[in-house]
């Protein structure tokens, strides 16, 4: 093996230090490794019980994997010591590096050197758990079992060491191959990580509790990746807070926040998203289990009416729904449970048949071979202490093989997560069987694992754009400008013209003819400062417009009004560092900032994700003729949003940000208009 494999799978593991590296050694031999362990210490003969080595130059061999507990100025010479032995890899668990302070920093720079072309992890990093070798360079406890031969299991990175050691101590049930944490990613990076550990046979998904990507480049491989091997990730992301942005003129800057953006490059590229522990967790058990699902509709059987309910409500507003049953698949239901019970999805199959394994079979067989994405079956186990549990199995078998009968996936859902023990679950994994702890987590979860699969399904993203650095000066456009610049790529705007003087009013509007809207130009925010006079129908009107606008503004521009108008939308580019240009699609007016109703896309985008993301937005029902009104020209909308974009492309290594603010659409057929534009790009001196 060599690169990161050595150091993921050691078959042979230096524990140098005092009490961090005599745990590692404890935590192995507890795990049952049977790799060489060797303990270096400069004064002790021996650490639990094995003999020690006083240095890394008197190690019988070169170690496949190497954990370093002692301070940070030792930490730079062993992992000097290490290199010349040519160690497989190594783990740096002092802090106070460049997460410190000057000399940490410095002293991060100092390691990176000493390791050469070696791999380390860290430092500031508990290590790595590899369950399916019960190899643990971890200097603690933790509460994951051994796999077993046959077994496979998740792999989760974490960039925080607490966190980590906590996903070890979860009793959900969870199969875990390997727990891993990166630290400050001085070298190793989370990205470089999980590409290795996917190619890991006996790892079948991979989560990831990230704080922020090291590479959005290998963020993009490891998404192609996981589709070619059919290994899907979850990615937990923290942090929602709004990042800091470059001054901002237009209304799309604040909207297009880190969040946003983040779930947007997520969302293009197939990863889960995760917004709590246990809905990752949970997330994580069915990806292992069932993999991504290819749909949202779920079916769900309960024997209360209360449980029927109560599911029914958590679905509500959420992508994952219970499709109704038609007549022919209602027909087996009720056959098998008589006129008395009211079959419908979700089931309430009532008690009449609890303990008739028989009927149990027949009513679930007919429920889950509808072909639904996912089935549920709420059952919450008697409290083993005081209860037996006998007839609960008998609904565990009678489930287990209607679902082996219809070759249909399925879950158990347990409303109160204390209402089953780790040992029902692990023992419902080997039936092929999900067991969900929690009504909203089961809903959570099955929803992030169809978005996965519904990405799948259609063709891979190109990656996002590689942006140049710009400088610091801005030059802003005005309206005018912006709209003949767009105009030129194919974005249709309103005719119009500059106006100098109050008397050329007259003139001009009877040209472009009546009605028109007068605005002043080089102000951003036109509503704001009153700097618009909309459907202007005669000389008098423009006359008096005019001479108000030129008390604000030496140049003002007459366009004509659009008719037609069902609803108005927000476009806007801004420019990320990470992620590139960024488009956000709003409601126009005040919706976009009362109800922040906007979707962010990623460029390039296609048309296909650019109407799904209009379709989306709160005010979408106003598109489609609410209460009798026109339809907007959505195509339209798509097409003019497509040429923004490339406008955007063609200027990418200027375009700081860009706004048309309103799109005005109209009816169907009747196209729609950029009604206003601003664009800011930079300034070359």
């Amino acid at each position: 093996m060599s690169g990161l494999e050595r150091l993921l799978r050691p078959k042979s593991i230096a524990a140098i230090g005092g009490l961090q590296a005599s745990r590692v050694v404890e935590q192995c031999r507890l795990m049952g490794y049977e790799g060489e362990i060797w303990p270096v210490h400069p004064t002790k003969k021996e650490v639990e019980g094995l003999p020690a080595f006083a240095s890394v130059a008197d190690l019988p061999g070169s170690p496949d994997a190497a954990f370093i507990g002692v301070n940070r100025h030792l930490t730079i010479d062993v992992v000097k010591d290490l290199r010349d032995k040519q160690c497989g890899g190594a783990i740096c668990y002092a802090s106070g590096f460049l997460e410190a302070d000057e000399t940490g920093g410095k002293l991060q720079s100092d390691l990176i050197n000493a390791a050469g072309a070696m791999p380390v992890l860290g430092p500031n990093c508990y290590g790595l758990i590899n369950y399916a070798d019960g190899a643990l360079l971890w200097p603690d406890q933790q509460g994951g079992k051994r796999l077993q031969p046959d077994q496979k299991g998740v792999a989760i990175i974490a960039q925080s060491s607490n966190i980590a050691i906590n996903f070890t101590m979860q009793q959900r049930g969870l199969s875990l191959a390997y727990i891993l944490t990166v630290g400050n990613q001085a070298m190793v990076g989370t990205s470089e990580l999980a590409l290795t550990i996917l190619d890991d046979v006996r790892v079948t998904a991979l989560g990831l509790y990230v704080e922020g990507f090291d590479s959005i480049e290998s963020m993009e491989q490891l998404a192609a990746k996981s589709r070619k091997l059919n290994k899907p990730v979850v990615v937990y992301k923290v942090g929602k807070s709004e990042h800091s942005q470059i001054a901002a003129m237009t209304h799309t800057a604040s909207l297009a926040g880190s969040h946003n953006i983040t779930s947007a490059f997520l969302k293009r590229n197939g990863f889960g998203q995760a917004e709590s522990i246990p809905v990752f967790l949970e997330t994580l058990k069915l990806l292992h289990i069932h993999g991504p699902l290819d749909g949202y509709r779920i079916s769900s059987m309960s024997c209360s009416g209360g449980e029927a309910s109560i599911i029914a409500d958590a679905a509500d507003g959420k992508k994952v729904y219970f499709a109704e049953l038609t007549p022919e698949q209602k027909a087996p239901i009720e056959t098998a449970l008589g006129p008395l019970v009211t079959v419908a999805n979700p089931l309430d199959y009532h008690t009449y048949c609890w303990g008739n394994r028989e009927v149990m079979q027949a009513a679930y067989s007919g429920m889950v071979g509808n072909g639904f994405n996912l089935n549920y079956l709420i059952l919450d186990f008697p409290h083993r202490e005081r209860c037996e549990d006998w007839e609960w199995m008998i609904a565990v078998d009678a489930y287990d093989a209607a679902l082996k009968e219809n070759n249909a996936k399925g879950a158990f859902v347990i409303g109160m997560s204390e209402n089953i023990s780790e040992d029902y679950t692990e023992s419902f994994n080997k039936r092929g069987i999900v067991s969900f702890y929690g009504i909203d987590e089961a809903l959570k979860a099955t929803e992030i694992a169809a978005d996965i699969g519904i990405v799948w399904q259609t063709e891979s993203p190109p990656p996002v754009l590689k942006l140049s650095t710009i400088g610091e000066g801005r030059k802003t456009l005005d309206e005018a400008e912006a709209k003949q610049q767009l105009s030129e790529h194919g974005v249709v705007v309103p005719h119009g013209e500059r106006l100098l003087s109050a008397g050329q009013g007259k003139e001009l509007a009877e040209r472009l003819g009546y009605p028109v809207v007068l605005k002043a130009l080089g102000i951003a925010h036109k509503t704001e400062q009153n700097a618009v006079r909309l459907n202007l129908g005669n000389a008098a009107e423009v006359e008096q417009a005019a001479n108000d606008l030129f008390d604000i503004s030496d140049t003002l521009y007459m366009e004509s009004m659009v008719s037609d108008v069902v609803t108005e939308l927000i476009v806007g580019i801004t420019r990320d560092p990470q992620f590139g240009l960024v488009l956000t699609i709003g409601s126009g007016g005040i919706l976009v900032e009362i109800l922040k109703d906007a979707q962010t896309l990623l460029i390039p985008t296609n048309s296909d994700q650019v109407e799904k993301s209009i379709l989306e937005l709160k005010s979408a029902p106003l598109l489609n003729g609410y209460r009798g009104k026109a339809k907007a020209d959505i195509n339209a909308a798509v097409d003019a949003i497509m040429a923004i974009q490339d406008y955007a492309m063609s200027q990418s290594n200027e375009l700081v940000e860009l706004d048309v603010n309103p799109l005005l659409l109209c009816a169907e057929g009747k196209g729609v208009f950029a009604a206003d534009a601003l664009i800011v790009l930079e300034e070359n001196n």
